[in-house]
């Protein structure tokens, strides 16, 4: 009878590191969140009458630029935090490294959390202003929708990173490449629905230039 081989696995502790990371945005960054959550809702209440026309009431587009912003509990206006995780998950096809690894070994801090949703945060800093254009539904219907959109704006990134998986410098250059390749936002270069509008992207500010940065935008 042949004797049962034992196999022996040795499992090591995590090591985790963070890093912060300045970003100075190089396009204007546009936000949209889902905003028609209670819309949705309303109608499923409603069962089959939401589907009888009804007046179609005016649209007031500065509420809906309000209703697709992010505030955090404090009152600061922010942007996904798992946006940021995103784009370095996807820009890790631009150097060989599986996807699947990254998800298990980059980690985005927040900064705080939606006022609405409990969502975790990155807290932009910059003016938001009112930005209307028009754009296609799912349906490939025309609509005109308004969002907030950060003409200049900066944020101080904290990435948590599995030290077995990368190192600091591996990092910065991850979130690099997700700056100038992938964007973040409506309109960023890697939107699944378009080659996008050339919006949401940013540069890593160096370290020279760190202290300038934050005083122009105010990082605390």
């Amino acid at each position: 009878m042949a004797k049962e081989i034992e196999t022996t696995y040795v499992i090591s502790p995590p090591k985790f590191a963070t890093v912060d990371v300045y970003l100075e945005g190089i396009a204007p960054l546009v936000v949209e969140r889902f905003s028609k959550k209670a819309e949705l809702m309303a109608k499923m209440q409603e069962g089959k009458s939401a589907g009888s026309k009804k007046v179609r009431d005016a649209r007031d587009y500065e509420k809906e630029a309000e209703d697709a912003r992010y505030r955090s509990m404090q009152g600061w206006e922010g942007v996904n935090a798992a946006s940021f995780r995103a784009a370095m998950i996807s820009a890790c096809r631009l150097v060989g490294f599986k996807m699947t690894l990254a998800k298990l070994s980059t980690f985005v801090e927040a900064d705080g959390w939606d006022q609405q949703d409990g969502i975790p945060l990155v807290r932009v800093y910059g003016k938001s202003d009112t930005y209307t254009a028009h754009t296609r539904n799912a349906t490939g219907v025309v609509d005109v929708r308004s969002r907030p959109m950060y003409k200049e704006w900066a944020v101080k990134l904290r990435i948590r990173f599995d030290m077995d998986q990368f190192k600091t410098v591996d990092v910065i250059n991850l979130i690099s490449r997700c700056g100038l390749q992938v964007g973040i936002g409506a309109g960023r270069p890697d939107s699944k629905a378009s080659a996008g509008c050339g919006f949401g992207l940013f540069q890593v500010v160096e370290s020279d230039r760190e202290n300038a940065i934050r005083a122009k935008f105010g990082i605390e």
